[in-house]
């Protein structure tokens, strides 16, 4: 049977591959967390623009109803203090 101190090198040496296999892992793990978040925020921006792109039409529709419904009232107006 070995010496305890016999023992101790090929341990360390043991414990420091795994430790490289682990901190390997662990890169592969944050690098593919990036790719993810990444994609996440190029569709968010997407989504953001879409949103932003959508509101800007609204307004103008919306303010063309309101500027129709101006000249409406206005020619309503008109009409009601002739008579």
């Amino acid at each position: 049977m070995a010496e305890p101190e016999d023992m101790i090198i090929p341990m360390l040496r043991e414990i420091r591959v795994e430790l490289g296999d682990l901190r390997r892992e662990v890169r592969d793990g944050f690098a593919a967390n990036d790719r993810r978040f990444s994609d996440v925020e190029v569709r968010l921006k997407n989504l953001n623009n879409a949103m932003t792109a959508d509101t800007m039409m609204s307004k103008l529709v919306t303010g063309d109803f309101e500027e129709r419904i101006g000249a409406l009232e206005k020619k309503v107006d008109d009409l009601m203090n002739r008579s």
